[in-house]
């Protein structure tokens, strides 16, 4: 039996034909199981702006694109995600973030129906670890790109851009906030996870 999900009581039976035995009654702990339930419902309220955060990430890098007003003959100024591969990294693993959050939504229900399986909460937990390790890659690639997009890098003639290309620079910089904030909600599910598990 698990620790907090019921209580042992003994009852003595009255009747003289059962004098000295006794009835063993189970109580149920409510408590812990609003508890629990509670953490299943805030897991998945986290979900919805994960969710949210990762979609707005993904979304805002793909519609990166500026072009300058001027242009010469032979060449036209332009920047989008698509001409650096760190944004196109990016892109793609902050979409495979968000679908993998969506697809997770159906197990998170299931811990609120059934808050004790603990078996789903461990499958979360491990998802949410490896989506949490790409969301983070992700993001710290794509914040020292524009890092450099803003302040340039002398020593390796990388010129800052984002005096002339404000919308693009804008833009993902936005998405990388996005990401970031995807990977704190990340952590958070993490951690209401592990605690959901340590009170079975």
């Amino acid at each position: 039996m698990k620790s907090g999900d019921s209580t042992t009581i003994e009852v003595a039976e009255p009747s003289s034909s059962s004098k000295g035995k006794s009835t063993t009654v189970l109580v149920a702990a409510p408590k812990a199981t609003k508890m629990k339930k509670g953490l299943a419902i805030f897991d998945f309220v986290l979900r919805l702006g994960a969710i949210i955060a990762a979609l707005a990430a993904a979304a805002t890098m793909g519609t990166s694109d500026e072009s300058l007003p001027f242009f010469t003959q032979f060449f036209q100024f332009e920047a989008s995600y698509d001409d650096m591969p760190t944004f196109q990294f990016f892109l793609i693993a902050m979409a495979l973030v968000s679908g993998y959050l969506v697809l997770s939504l159906p197990i998170s229900i299931v811990t609120i129906v059934r808050p004790h399986a603990s078996g789903l909460k461990l499958l979360l937990i491990i998802m949410d670890t490896v989506a949490l390790t790409l969301a983070t890659s992700a993001a710290a690639a794509a914040a020292a790109i524009v890092y450099l997009a803003h302040n340039g890098n002398a020593s390796s003639n990388w010129l800052a851009i984002c005096n002339q290309f404000t919308d693009f620079c804008q833009n993902v910089s936005g998405a990388v906030v996005a990401a970031f904030v995807s990977v704190a909600v990340f952590i958070f599910l993490i951690l209401l996870s592990a605690l959901a598990i340590r009170k079975h």
